[in-house]
């Protein structure tokens, strides 16, 4: 279970505010680095100065927080959301100009710091998305914080069915009275956003559909024994061409190597106790993955810089199948 410091209560809906905060800012520093790619790096300033874009960031999340904390409601948290992520992005964008003493925006190992800054946040959402033991005073609060979404917003059928379940049974007047409140609010309009949920629903049940056959399962398993494979190979040859000895960043590509072992091997693991029982198959799948994600990511992107972000991708979809058939498998 997830334990959590005394006097703060999670809130349900706290990874989806984080997971939004995660999108805005990994989409805003792809799209920050291809558009000073594609004009030559402007200086957005005339003469000696020269403002970078870190202010704007640092200024856009003190809008984000301000956002936060004068206003109520689930509008404001996701505008708050949205604009710390746009700003955070902007922000650690920079950072090889703060760690090294030339301030090197080009300096190779930023990338790879950027990519695990957003990494952490993403396990950190995970555990947001985890099972925690939540006490009677808890559960009270999460179900009045929704009743006040309803108060500013009105409330799903979805959301006041489970605000309700959550002080369901108790004989206490506050949560009667909670009850009560929940059933008085209005129903919510129908939104784009709503539309496109239902939308996104729709999409994921299409998937779910699309991943039960278990050639999915066995496609996966290959890939994760396959790619690291390569790179191993591709490592043995550049050994043997003694290019690798005079590589830019020869410890990175050594971390990247060593990354690669250890996935191959628990991926065979793990493609190997596939036959005999399925959920411990995946699970060393997904030990395979996250290697590769958290500590193997990290330094392909100081050698590729974010040329690795396709790989990158693909791994999430391997990670994406693997956490659908874990669910299933766990069913």
């Amino acid at each position: 279970m997830v334990s959590q410091p005394p006097g703060f209560v999670r809130a349900g809906s706290a990874a989806a505010y984080l997971q939004a905060f995660v999108l805005c800012g990994i989409s805003t520093v792809l799209l920050t680095r291809a558009y000073l790619a594609a004009t030559g790096y402007p200086k957005i300033a005339g003469g000696s100065l020269h403002i970078a874009h870190v202010l704007w960031g640092g200024l856009l999340m003190t809008v984000a927080l301000g956002v936060a904390l004068a206003f109520l409601g689930r509008a404001a948290r996701i505008c708050s959301a949205m604009l710390g992520g746009v700003g955070f992005g902007l922000f650690v964008d920079e950072v090889g100009k703060f760690i090294t003493e030339e301030t090197d925006y080009f300096y190779r190992p930023a990338a790879g710091i950027i990519y695990l800054t957003f990494a952490v946040l993403v396990v950190l959402t995970q555990w947001l998305r985890g099972p925690v033991d939540r006490t009677v005073d808890e559960r009270r609060a999460d179900a009045a914080n929704t009743a006040l979404i309803g108060v500013i917003s009105g409330l799903t059928t979805r959301q006041r069915v489970e605000a309700i379940e959550l002080v369901t049974g108790s004989e206490r007047d506050v949560d009667r009275a909670l009850v009560r409140l929940l059933n008085a609010v209005p129903d919510a309009e129908p939104r784009r956003v709503d539309r496109w949920r239902a939308a996104a629903d729709r999409l994921r049940a299409r998937l779910d559909t699309l991943l039960r056959p278990s050639w999915t399962l066995a496609v996966t398993a290959c890939y994760l024994v396959m790619l690291p494979t390569l790179t191993i190979v591709g490592a043995v040859a550049e050994s043997v061409t003694g290019d690798l000895d005079h590589a830019g960043e020869r410890r990175a590509d050594l971390v990247v190597i060593s990354a690669a072992v250890c996935t191959v091997l628990l991926s065979i693991r793990g493609a190997a106790a596939l036959r005999v029982d399925r959920a411990t198959g995946i699970r060393w799948l997904r030990l395979a993955l996250l290697t590769d994600l958290l500590v193997g990511q990290v330094f392909k992107f100081t050698v590729n810089q974010f040329a690795a972000v396709s790989a990158l991708a693909v791994d999430m979809v391997a990670l994406w199948v693997l956490a659908r058939w874990s669910r299933r498998v766990s069913r």
